[in-house]
């Protein structure tokens, strides 16, 4: 079945929703939104792998991108959707798919919008970021992405947040020396090592730097530990993966140089990366939209692809209806009301 544009936001929530599309899986999503896009005779139609993109082509003064993900993080026995009271439950409600249907809804509206409009639907970005379409559709064809504003409709719980965090994975190891375990002291125990890693990690105090006027909190932490060679070897490696979330006034260098001043004296590798973006707030396509939404604005607690948007020379925000503290989670939902006041806000500023 294909997707129903006309129903309201929620229905139309909730029919993505039902259509799994972990990362790297999105094909029958990206299938879907393709031909109900293509059904639109106001629109352009383009598609890379199962990244699509949309295009109005008025000759209006001021071009406006509007930009959401396909893909969800792996179902957790939460699909398919359900409706308990005012909350739609399900993989990947809030994050972003109640966003994409509000999209879909604006391209299927506003069919003489008072701006150029170009919506982005892509692929990969709950993963590594090579991955991600919309990084390559910037490579291949970043005049598909060209505009003067974007907005991501990114779980925001209906504010606006401005910049994102930057995100950098790294390695950090801590060596030894091979022995049989029944012989230790001949060698030297790379995961007890290990722990002044972890120690370096629980004394860390990471900062909250305003930037713009809007306060970030930063953060550093083990998300993977990996070691050991048999049950019967002292082992000689043991490699803590550490994830850093940084404000907007540091780049990915200043990034990398901070972690390797708190690892001093540890072999440090770099494994993944992205950059921060600011809020740029003070664009004046920003600060129309944010006087038009009369949302409250905060800062981007998280990595987004504003960041992306950022590099190409579009300033962008995130505004969507989902719920940020519950993305990723078993118990992922979005506030129904929430969706269609999405909706109705970009319609007033854009229509």
């Amino acid at each position: 079945m294909g997707l129903d544009l006309s129903s309201d936001a929620a229905a139309l929530t909730a029919a993505l929703v039902d259509v799994e599309s972990v990362s790297g899986a999105e094909g029958h999503l990206a299938d879907l939104v393709e031909t109900a896009l293509r059904a639109l005779p106001h629109l352009t139609v383009d598609r890379d792998g199962d990244t699509i993109v949309a295009r109005t082509s008025l000759g209006r003064a001021e071009r406006i991108v509007l930009a959401g993900h396909l893909d969800t993080v792996p179902v957790n026995a939460n699909l398919p959707s359900r409706v308990e009271g005012t909350r739609l439950y399900g993989c990947g409600t809030s994050d972003m798919k109640s966003g994409v249907a509000v999209q879909l809804r604006l391209a299927a509206e506003l069919t003489a919008p008072s701006r150029d409009l170009t919506y982005v639907f892509y692929e990969c970005e709950e993963v590594e970021a090579e991955r991600n379409g919309l990084l390559r559709l910037a490579a291949r064809r970043p005049d598909l992405l060209a505009g003067d504003f974007a907005v991501l409709l990114e779980p925001t719980g209906g504010l606006i947040e401005g910049g994102c965090q930057g995100t950098m994975r790294v390695e950090v190891a801590a060596t030894g020396a091979r022995a049989h375990s029944a012989r230790a002291w001949m060698g030297s125990n790379a995961i007890h090592a290990a722990g002044g890693i972890l120690d370096v990690l629980r004394a860390y105090s990471p900062s909250r730097p305003v930037v713009d006027g809007l306060e970030y909190r930063e953060g550093l932490n083990a998300v993977f530990v990996r070691g050991g060679v048999a049950g019967n070897v002292i082992p000689d490696e043991c490699v803590v993966t550490v994830n850093y979330r940084f404000a907007p006034d540091k780049s990915v260098a200043d990034a990398e140089a901070h972690l390797r001043s708190v690892f001093a004296g540890y072999a440090v590798t770099v494994v993944d990366a992205a950059p921060a973006a600011r809020p740029g707030l003070t664009h004046p396509a920003a600060a129309a939209f944010v006087a038009a939404s009369g949302a409250e604005v905060r800062a981007k607690l998280g990595w987004t692809d504003v960041a992306r948007f950022a590099s190409l020379g579009v300033p962008a925000v995130n505004y969507g209806p989902g719920e940020p503290t519950l993305a990723h989670t078993r118990e992922e939902s979005v506030e129904i009301p929430l969706i269609g006041e999405c909706e109705r806000r970009l319609l007033a500023w854009l229509a």
